[in-house]
């Protein structure tokens, strides 16, 4: 993983310029918003107030008179699907798309700033918040991510990468700290971040709320500064998430540029008595006024730029309630099918049973609550082609989760004599939600014990699952004709999904993250949600399906998992090294008749690793579309630096030479190819020295031989079990064990001989 070439404009000699008319006080101001969604005003300046929203999934513009903490009261906007949707089209053009279309959006309602996307890593299942966040692998999170800002900020507005960083659970999340080793920051967490950073230039990058190894995200210099900016080459602006400050002149040292919301002065106050007691540098709040300015300044370009066009808003909603409806389809996952879908016309009377056939649960609740221009639910959908005559609906349970036998009589009535049960089953809002985690994964009881009826008398059940989290299916998916993954579909759910059950779209949704078989199973479960104050990640880099592959768990699904109404076969798979990258190239035959869409997915494993490493590890995909009957070889080209592990010796990213094993398939238990390639290293990671150990000694390639040769003439064996235990002992040592094997002088000659071979 090489220094970032990406650029964006540094705080441009306007920003400066209009900085330097500021006074302390003003320039405080400047750097803490003037209202909870408002920057400062400074028109003298020429320094207007802008605009932020909450959005990553649409625009959430709170009215003029909503609510005070604005999570209510939302102006109308396209409802896209929430980014546990988006993730599982594994679909970075469609992605860049829904970007751009809240770009627009956020254009059309002068808005500067949308804050968004959240690619924090789906560490627990528990979480309250995964629906907002793409994925448990930082790879695919990091190509998504990146693919939204650059479909938001084509249109001259800013994005906010959030929530930088570890902020994986909700429970305690204003002050929990994150305890997570060095290695498994930088490999995990700190990984999809760094992507879109140095790919993209966010004009703006969220802290977090929490606290990272005992110090506050807000306030923390070495995550917002030295890796940020030092290290992946950040040039935009870190705002902090809504109340997150604890020390306003601590936070602006650390490189925390603006403060929301507004304080009424109060921190403004603070910052310009730090300044005059010297606990400030003022430049410090210079450089934090100026990167607010730049801000400021490229959103006013913006808005004179387009001034004359704006666009027209229901004119965009009407396109983009289309796009919201493509996306839904685009993400829905076919879990399992044994031929019942996809449904026809004319094949009989469908049962739909379920509210949520009737009332769609299409978005995750809490700051990123859209208020939809309109709304399409599955019920209606499928009514519209298959015809009223041919569909009956029963509710069969209440949202609340209050039994009602009624409602479970009047399903098993629905779906006597019916061809197909079509059974809507989900979590209600209560269920998740931003500000408090899941206790458990289970359906909600009044739908598991309804299901279990229907089970019971047909054969020809299709279970649609609605939620943001994952759920358990493991007890009843096996029994069920089919089961789909809807997920949270946005507005345009209820149509997508329909789309998707009739064979209107082909599916080819894939899982982004695993689905367990249980909750006892999962890599945090004994560590979440951590107790006083501080949450350990104890699993390290083994999170989501690393964890599951790396043990041979079974696994209800796994990750990269979907199906389609047609089959592919892999063949003739090749992998060899082009340059800096690995190219991997296969045939994938459609094999049925209807034209589909796959996602070749590759893997790579370095078996006999150095260090502690998953047995696979996504580094690559590519999605091709594929008529029937024929054939599409598809590529995927792997950069070499996704190869590379964080070494904590070397305070930096490392290559380790061996033969790496390449995986292609469809999951990460579906590989349809192994295929290995050589890969030459970066060299040790500690330099010889006379402090290394013997077993260091015998693999060094320069002094390796000399070392062999001369303990065999010492009459040892080093490839004994009897030689191990001498292996871990520091060459220095062998001087006073073994007198006459080697002498010190000698050992320091060859140790810096090996240094320089290897510089």
């Amino acid at each position: 993983m090489t220094p970032s070439t990406a650029s964006a404009p540094v705080p441009s000699r306007r920003a400066a310029d209009a900085v330097a008319r500021l006074d302390t006080a003003q320039k405080a101001a400047l750097t803490t918003g003037a209202s909870f969604w408002h920057t400062a005003d400074l028109p003298a300046a020429g320094l207007p107030s802008v605009m932020v929203t909450d959005g990553p999934h649409g625009l959430r513009k709170q009215v003029e008179g909503g609510d005070h903490l604005g999570l209510l009261d939302g102006v109308a906007a396209t409802c896209f699907p929430p980014a546990v949707t988006l993730a599982s089209t594994w679909d970075a053009a469609l992605v860049q798309r829904v970007g751009d279309a809240i770009g627009a959006e956020a254009l059309a309602e002068q808005v500067a700033v949308v804050l968004g996307p959240g690619v924090n890593i789906k560490r627990s299942v528990r979480c309250g918040r995964n629906f907002e966040y793409f994925s448990e692998d930082p790879f695919l999170a990091g190509r998504l991510g990146a693919a939204w800002v650059r479909g938001v900020q084509a249109r001259g507005v800013g994005a906010s990468l959030k929530h930088f960083a570890a902020n994986n659970q909700e429970t305690d999340r204003l002050r929990i700290s994150a305890e997570v080793d060095e290695r498994t920051l930088h490999e995990i967490y700190l990984r999809a971040f760094r992507h879109v950073v140095t790919t993209e230039q966010p004009w703006t990058v969220m802290c977090a709320y929490n606290a990272l190894n005992g110090v506050f995200a807000a306030e923390n210099r070495w995550l917002l500064t030295e890796v940020l900016r030092e290290e992946w080459g950040f040039q935009g602006l870190v705002v902090s998430d809504w109340g997150a400050v604890h020390d306003r002149a601590a936070a602006l040292a650390a490189g925390l540029d603006l403060e929301m919301p507004g304080t009424g002065g109060r921190t403004a106050a603070e910052v310009v008595a730090a300044v005059a007691a010297g606990s400030l540098a003022e430049g410090d709040l210079d450089l934090a006024a100026q990167r607010v300015a730049d801000v400021v300044l490229r959103a006013g370009d913006t808005a004179r730029a387009t001034a004359a066009a704006r666009p027209d808003l229901d004119a965009l909603h009407e396109t983009h309630h289309e796009l919201a409806r493509e996306a839904a389809a685009a993400g829905v996952v076919l879990l399992t099918n044994d031929g019942v879908l996809p449904l026809t016309a004319g094949q009989g009377r469908v049962a739909v049973v379920g509210e949520l056939a009737r009332t769609p649960r299409y978005q995750g609740a809490g700051s990123s609550q859209i208020t939809p221009t309109r709304l399409d639910d599955a019920l209606t959908a499928l009514t519209g082609r298959l015809g009223a005559d041919a569909v009956r609906f029963a509710p069969g349970y209440r949202l609340d989760g209050d039994a009602d036998d009624a409602l479970d009589d009047d399903a098993l009535a629905a779906a006597e004599g019916a061809d197909v049960v079509v059974v809507f089953c989900g979590l209600p809002p209560q269920d998740e939600s931003e500000g408090y985690d899941r206790e458990h994964i289970e359906l909600p009881d009044v739908q598991t014990a309804l299901l279990e009826r229907l089970l019971a008398v047909h054969d020809r059940v299709v279970v649609v699952l609605s939620h943001g989290s994952v759920v358990r299916v493991s007890g009843w998916a096996g029994r069920a004709a089919a089961v789909v993954e809807g997920w949270l579909g946005g507005q345009g759910g209820g149509e997508g999904t329909a789309r998707v059950l009739l064979g209107e779209v082909n599916p080819s949704g894939r899982l982004a993250e695993t689905v367990p078989v249980r909750l006892e199973d999962t890599p945090d479960y004994l560590d979440f949600p951590g107790e006083q104050r501080t949450v350990r990640y104890g699993e390290g880099v083994f999170v989501g399906y690393r964890w599951y592959d790396g043990r041979d768990l079974p696994v209800a699904f796994p990750f990269g998992h979907g199906l389609s109404y047609t089959t592919f076969g892999y063949a003739d798979a090749t992998a060899r090294l082009v340059g800096d990258v690995v190219r991997v190239e296969v045939d994938v035959t459609n094999e049925g008749d209807r034209d589909g869409r796959e996602t070749v997915q590759v893997y790579a494993g370095l078996p006999g690793s150095s260090v502690r490493r998953p047995v696979r590890e996504l580094c690559g995909f590519a999605q091709v579309d594929v008529p029937a009957g024929a054939t599409v070889r598809a590529r995927v080209d792997v950069p070499l630096d996704e190869l590379r592990y964080w070494s904590v010796g070397a305070r930096g990213w490392r290559l380790e030479g061996g033969t790496y094993r390449f995986a292609v398939g469809a999951s990460s238990r579906d590989r349809r190819a192994a295929l290995d390639v050589s890969v030459a290293g970066d060299g040790p990671v500690f330099p010889l020295t006379v402090d290394s150990t013997v077993g260091e000694w015998l693999a060094d390639p320069v002094v390796g031989t000399m070392a062999r040769e001369r303990a065999v003439a010492f009459g040892l064996d080093p490839d004994s079990p009897a030689f191990e235990m001498a292996k871990q002992m520091p060459m220095r040592g062998v001087v006073g064990f073994a007198p006459g094997l080697v002498d010190l002088a000698e050992l320091e000659e060859a140790a810096a001989a090996a240094r320089a071979a290897t510089a």
